[in-house]
């Protein structure tokens, strides 16, 4: 990022478009991607995202192709491309999954290897690595359009309107498959809505953060979260705070340092992770001389 004109953070705000833009994309998704990420993890599918992730990089590579070698340039942005494939993605995990019953993980690497094989494929056909591809592995927040912005906000108000109206039935079968199939709740059904909203958060993610960092934005507040929060919502909360405090003190700091934004988000959640985790530590040490204290 360039320093504009020696101004600070809050007058560049003010005076350029795309600095705002860049801070509403990161504050949509600093609210979205935790939300995800809380029942992710529960669900323990950490890698899911990656795997997710990898498989968009080969539709943004396919797009890339389309537009640049072919001429389909009425296709506009590849991030486009990237979504349909990270719901393809997303389904054929889950009829791996399906038929992989007592061995479901290794639906991840079979999918991350065809997306990783799929990129390098369309990228040499494309003429190897540009500035686009390179944007959307590492991410790129100050590129993002208005267009862009317009989609996040629809398609991450619209997964986290289907969280809260189903958000008992995503607990429960969080906690406990086989419970929620005895109560009545269509199981497979809830796993494949939720494996395509998580498919689109991650395919839209790519522009903030990139290929690379993508899973840091969903998993890592959600990680720091578990270990202060008291319950389910509120770890939800705390993921939700730390996921915005990074995102603004991220793009304060990259402005201010001439450094990449995306990389600085990523770092202050795991600025934020190592804080609690040494917070946790210090209580934990704490308690115990407290105990012994009091038994001696």
């Amino acid at each position: 990022m360039l320093i504009l004109a020696g101004e600070s953070f809050i007058e560049a705000l003010v005076e350029y478009s795309f600095l705002r833009q860049a801070l509403i994309t990161g504050i949509i998704m600093g609210l979205v991607a935790p939300i995800i990420g809380s029942f992710v993890i529960i669900r323990r599918l950490s890698f899911i995202a990656d795997t997710l992730s990898h498989f968009s990089l080969a539709g943004l590579s396919i797009g890339l192709f389309l537009i640049n070698t072919i001429g389909l340039t009425f296709i506009g942005d590849p991030i486009y491309i990237a979504m349909v494939f990270s719901v393809i993605g997303a389904l054929i995990i889950e009829t791996i999954r399906g038929y992989y019953q007592n061995y479901k993980e290794v639906s991840m690497p079979i999918v991350m290897s065809l997306g990783t094989a799929l990129s390098i494929l369309f990228i040499s056909l494309s003429g190897g690595y540009n500035d686009s591809i390179f944007n959307y592995l590492f991410g790129n927040i100050l590129s993002v359009s208005t267009d862009y912005i317009y989609v996040l906000a629809g398609i991450s108000a619209l997964s986290i309107t289907l969280l809260l109206i189903f958000f008992r039935q995503m607990i429960v079968i969080s906690f406990d498959e086989t419970y929620a199939r005895l109560i009545g709740i269509k199981v497979g059904a809830f796993q494949i809505g939720f494996t395509l909203v998580l498919a689109l958060v991650v395919s839209l993610s790519l522009a903030t953060v990139g290929v690379l960092l993508v899973s840091s934005l969903i998993v890592i507040p959600v990680a720091a979260a578990i270990k202060v929060g008291k319950s389910f919502k509120n770890t939800m909360l705390i993921a939700v705070i730390i996921s915005e405090f990074s995102v603004l003190a991220g793009l304060w700091i990259s402005y201010e340092l001439s450094i990449p934004s995306s990389a600085m988000i990523v770092l202050f959640n795991i600025v934020v992770l190592i804080f609690i985790g040494i917070y946790r530590r210090i209580l934990s040490i704490l308690k115990v001389r407290k105990d012994k204290i009091i038994e001696n």
